[in-house]
This record gives C-alpha cells, structure tokens and sequence, in this order.
C-alpha cells in the first residue's frame, strides 16, 4: 500500500475497549439500515393505497432509499476518515432516525419520498463508519473476526424479521409503524455510540476530493438506478443502455481524476491491490447470488404459488435464519484456519445451494427447497467475515472509511445486479418456474466464480 500519503500527527487515540458494548452500539446501527431495507418491502402495496401514490411513486418508496445509499457510501466513508468515524457514524444515526420520523408522518407520497432520499442518506454515513469502528475497536486480529462475524450476523437478522415484522405491524398497527420503530432503534444506538466508543482520529490533511466523490455518486446512482429500470423494463430499453453508458464514463472520470488528485479518496495503489480488489470483487457476487435469489424466490411464491406477503417471509425463513449465526461461527473459526478455507467453502456450499433448486424442477415440493435455501444462506453468510476482513486488512488505516465504503458500495451494486437480471428473467421466461431455475443457475455460476476470485485473493493464513 505505498503511495498513500501518513496520516497527520495526532494525539494517540486509545485502543478500543474489549467489552461487547462498542460492538453492539455499532452493530445496532448497521442492524436498522439493513431492516429498513427489508421491512418495506410489504408494507409498499398498502403505503402506495393509503397515500393514492402512482405505480412510480411506489417504487421510488423503495428504489430512492437504495439508490442514495449506494451512490453516498464512498462519500461517508471519505467524510469518516477526514473528520473521524464515531463523529459521521453518530451524525449518521441522528439523519436516519429523523428522517424515519418524517416517513411516519408524511402526508402525501411525495413527502415520503423524499424522507426516504434523506434517510438513504443517514444510512449512508453509518455503513461504512460500522466497519471502520470495529476495526478501531477491536485491534487485536481474533477479536476482530469475531466481531465482523457478529457484524455480518445482523444483515442476516434483518432480512429474516424484516419481512415477518413488517407484514405484523401492518396487519395491526399500521404501515407508519415500520418507521417509527427506528426511533427507539436510533435513540438506543446513539446513546451507545457516544457512551463506549472511542474517540475516533481526524486527519485533517486528507482533502475530501469532490469531483471525485461527485463522480463516484454519478456513477453509482446511474448503475443502480439503470439496474433498477432493467428488471422492469429490458436491458435492451434505451433509457437503461444510456444510464449504464453514462455510468462507465463517470467511473472513467473517477479513475483520472484520482490518478492524478494530491488527496485522492482512495489511492489507485490501494484499489490495484490484488487482495483489496478480489475481496471486493467476491462481495459483489454474493450478494448478486442471495439478493437475487431472495428476490425471484419471493415473487414466485406469491405469483406461482399463492402465498401471502407474510406467508412468503415465512417460506424464506430458512434461507435467512441461518446467516445468522453463519457469520459468528466463521469468525470463531477464522483465527484457525484463516479466511480463504471459510470463503471459499462458504461460496462452494451456495454454489451447491442455488444449482439444487435449480435442478429441482418447475414444481418441486416447499419442502425440497428448504435445503437449497440454507445452503445458500449459511454458504453467504459464512464467507462474508472473511471477505469482510481481507478488504479491511488491505486498506491502511487512514483509509479505513474508504475502504468499507468500497466494499458496500460493491455488495450494493451486486444486490442491484441479481435483482434486476432476476426480475428480467421471471418477466421474459416461459413461465415463473421457468424463469426462477435460470436466474438460481447464474447464481450458482457468480457463486463459483466468487470461489475461484477466492483461491486468488484471499490471504491462506490467519493474521499472527
């Protein structure tokens, strides 16, 4: 990693407390931004009747939150490692549970909307903060596996209550329940936050770099948004060639633009790291195989098979329930084995997942895909601490922000690819069976290339 410029001589920050207490301030917070991501999810058919919102209105409910996500990560991370990230993480926290008050209390579709765009925003700055924060806190190498372990375990405990949540608050209380539990949420994080996390440093001399970061959120909306537009329209509709045109000549501007920046956001030696670029490279795929499985698994239950929106959370229980506790067990493991055994077996198990259902056939009994489902959930799962810890490893430490910035804005744009190219082949298949084995048969294939990326990139032994 030479070529990134020292950070600025600062007083010696104290090395994070040992106690859970840091981990689950963090993790509470990462935990909401990935629950609001799938608690909506069922409650948008009856947002969309409550406020007479338009079928575009609906999806910017959803397609805003993740577009402003996705395109503001690297920002946060830049901003975190600049002015300190338990400062950007707690500023973070503070947006996301206000404006999750102003979705609750929306008058019109418009309003929510917007709120949404704004809490994107907050969860923005917390993502990449969370992994910067642990790693702070946690210095000591089998520490902080366990620590990403548990991190990871709380997108897997999101995306299972997420659904079963949201469909039992609607029923009962109302669709503004699904906001106004992240007050509580956000108040608890907070307090947590600025009680036992340490103080983090700030490195005055890194420049934020705002053509780049412009650039960067340019690139990245556009991928989203077009990716988004492809799973309803066709990859071939004008207005979605155009977006991913303009996409690569922002992510061309961007790579001039740090060649030659004094302070770039992240210097081109860091991202032409083989370790950084693969690990990177291997959560893009995953998230592209279990996203897009989620996806086309969920509308195939309620379109080919009838089920409920809360009876489809149900049926994909499985495939989520065992993230989380996928994650914590590679992290025990790690400090044995390193993290190329637990990645690559993890890819290899939901590579054998997502080809099963594949190969189950148009009408395969719920209970022959249950086992696909947690081979794929746990095989995720249980490669992401370590994924998680190459990237972070590779990065150095005034780059901690930046680094976990690339890694989710990567995750995000997978997610963005499964569920597009999903919903394309479900739309363009002979028929929802059809459809759903192809789009499990790519997953499997990104699931095994992740596993060669792996062999590759990721380091053989344990940290010492």
């Amino acid at each position: 990693m030479t070529g990134a410029p020292a950070p600025a001589a600062e007083p010696a920050v104290r090395p994070g407390r040992s106690s859970a207490a840091p981990l689950l301030a963090v993790c509470t917070g990462y935990f909401m931004v990935i629950l609001d991501v799938t608690i909506i999810n069922v409650a948008v058919p009856v947002v969309g009747r409550d406020l007479s919102a338009s079928l575009t209105g609906v999806q910017w409910i959803t397609d805003g939150y993740t577009l402003v996500l996705a395109g503001f990560l690297m920002t946060g991370g830049a901003l975190g490692d600049r002015l300190g990230n338990r400062l950007v993480f707690c500023c973070g926290v503070v947006v996301f549970t206000l404006a999750s008050a102003a979705c609750a209390f929306a008058p019109t579709a418009s309003a929510l909307v917007a709120a949404r765009l704004v809490e994107g925003l907050g969860a923005a700055l917390i993502v990449p903060g969370s992994l910067a924060l642990i790693q702070q806190s946690f210095p000591a190498p089998a520490a902080r596996s366990w620590a990403f372990g548990l991190w990871g375990s709380m997108a897997g405990v999101a995306a299972s209550v997420g659904p079963l949540l949201g469909g039992l608050l609607v029923t009962t209380v109302g669709w503004r329940w699904v906001f106004l539990i992240n007050l509580p949420v956000g108040t608890a994080c907070l307090l947590l936050t600025l009680r036992h996390v340490d103080t983090s440093p700030r490195r005055a001399d890194r420049a934020l770099d705002w053509p780049a970061q412009c650039a960067v959120v340019v690139s990245v909306a556009l991928l989203t948004a077009a990716l988004n537009e492809a799973g309803r329209r066709s990859w071939s509709d004008p207005a979605v060639l155009a977006g991913l045109a303009l996409a690569v000549v922002a992510a061309a501007a961007f790579v001039v633009r740090e060649r030659w920046a004094r302070s770039p956001a992240l210097p081109l030696s860091v991202l032409r790291s083989r370790t950084m670029s693969g690990g990177a490279a291997i959560g893009l795929l995953f998230n592209f195989g279990f996203y897009g499985m989620v996806f086309t698994a969920s509308l195939y239950f309620q379109h080919q098979r009838g089920f409920s929106a809360l009876a489809t959370g149900a049926a994909l229980f499985p495939a989520v329930a065992t993230t989380m506790f996928a994650s914590v067990l590679s992290g025990r493991l790690s400090r044995r084995t390193g993290d190329r055994p637990l990645v690559v077996s993890g890819m290899l198990l939901a590579a054998l997942g997502l080809a099963g259902w594949a190969a189950a056939g148009a009408d395969a009994a719920y209970a022959a895909l249950v086992a696909p489902m947690m081979a794929a959930g746990f095989g995720t799962s249980f490669a992401l601490t370590g994924s998680t810890a190459t990237v972070m490893a590779a990065a150095p430490p005034e780059y901690s922000g930046a680094a976990s910035a690339l890694f989710n804005t990567t995750r995000q744009i997978g997610s963005a690819t499964g569920v597009a190219l999903g919903g394309s082949l479900l739309a363009t298949g002979s028929d929802y069976g059809t459809g759903l084995r192809i789009a499990m048969a790519v997953g499997a294939l990104a699931y095994l290339t992740a596993a060669g990326l792996a062999l590759r990139c990721v380091p053989a032994k344990p940290d010492p």
